[in-house]
C-alpha cells in the first residue's frame, strides 16, 4: 500500500513529466474522477498544457498547470501506482499485485513527445481531481513539527494510532508507518490520543521523524522492522516477545504488550 515513502518516491519519478505539452487525455474508467468535475472538463484542462511543478502533501501529489490556474490532484489509494515512460515509482506495493497489467491503467496522460504518465491502480480506490482541497490535510508527517503535534493530539479521545492515520490531523501516515513508529516509541495505540505526558509527545515526534527517515531511506513503508512479524506467532524485534493484533481504525494493527505502554 502506498503510504509517505511510495508517495515520495511518485514524486521524485513525477519530476519527469514537468515541461511537457499534454497532447492527450486517457480516463480508463470514469468513476476514477473525483470530485465535482467530470472527465470531459478535466480532459480539457490538462489538454494542451503542461505541468510546471509537483508537490507531495501526505499522501497526495499535486501538479501545478501552467498558465491553467488549475491543479491536478492523485491519490493512490491502496494498490495505486505511478509510471512515467514506462518507469516505475516503487518496485513493490505491499498487498498490491505487482502485475503489469494495462486494463488497470485507470489515468493515462500522452505527452507530445511521445511519453505518457499512467496511473495503474487495480482497486480503483485512488482517483484524480481538479483543485484539490490542499487545507483539508493536516501538517505534513516528514515536516510536522513538535507544536503541531502536541496541537493535533490535545484532548483526543481517539485512539492514538487512528489520530496518527487521520489525515486531516497529519498527512501520510498510514498503517504500516503507523505501527513502526509507535513500536519504536514504545507507545501503546490503543491509548487515547490525548493521554500522551509532554515527555511522551515528544518521544512520539522524535520517532515518527527517525521512522520516516529509515523507511525513506529503506525505500518503502513495508520495509520497517516490525513488518515482517506482522503475523500470527510474530515476536517483537526488540524482546522477543508474542506481538498481539488489534483492530483500531478499522486497521489491522500489530504491537508489543511488554514495551509498548
Amino acid at each position: 500500500m502506498p503510504e509517505l515513502p511510495e508517495i515520495e518516491a511518485y514524486r521524485q519519478l513525477a519530476e519527469h513529466a514537468l515541461d511537457r505539452r499534454v497532447a492527450a487525455v486517457h480516463i480508463g474508467d470514469p468513476r476514477f474522477v473525483r470530485g465535482d468535475v467530470t472527465p470531459q472538463r478535466l480532459s480539457a484542462v490538462l489538454r494542451g498544457g503542461s505541468f510546471q511543478a509537483v508537490r507531495r502533501i501526505g499522501k497526495l501529489l499535486v501538479f501545478d498547470v501552467r498558465e491553467r490556474d488549475h491543479r491536478l490532484g492523485v491519490r493512490f489509494g491502496m494498490t495505486g501506482r505511478l509510471l512515467v515512460d514506462g518507469v516505475q515509482g516503487v518496485e513493490q506495493l505491499m498487498y498490491a499485485s505487482n502485475r503489469a497489467d494495462t486494463a488497470w491503467d485507470r489515468f493515462t496522460l500522452r505527452f507530445g513527445d511521445g511519453g505518457r504518465m499512467v496511473v495503474r491502480d487495480p482497486r480503483l480506490l485512488g482517483g484524480v481531481s481538479l483543485d484539490p482541497d490542499e487545507g483539508a490535510l493536516g501538517p505534513d508527517a516528514l515536516t510536522i513539527t513538535l507544536a503541531q503535534l502536541r496541537h493535533q493530539l490535545a484532548g483526543s479521545a481517539a485512539p492514538l494510532k487512528a489520530r496518527l492515520m487521520d489525515q486531516s490531523r497529519i498527512a501520510g501516515v498510514g498503517n504500516l508507518i503507523a505501527d513502526e513508529t509507535l513500536w519504536r516509541a514504545g507507545l501503546v495505540p490503543g491509548r487515547p490520543a490525548g493521554s500522551l505526558s509532554d515527555a511522551e509527545v515528544r518521544r512520539l515526534h522524535t520517532h515518527l521523524r527517525r521512522t520516516l527517515g529509515v523507511l525513506l531511506r529503506r525505500g518503502g513503508s513495508h520495509l520497517g522492522d516490525i513488518v515482517p512479524q506482522r503475523r500470527p506467532g510474530g515476536r517483537c524485534p526488540r524482546d522477543g516477545t508474542e506481538l498481539r493484533r488489534s483492530t483500531i481504525g478499522g486497521r489491522t494493527t500489530w504491537w508489543c504488550p511488554r514495551h509498548q505502554r
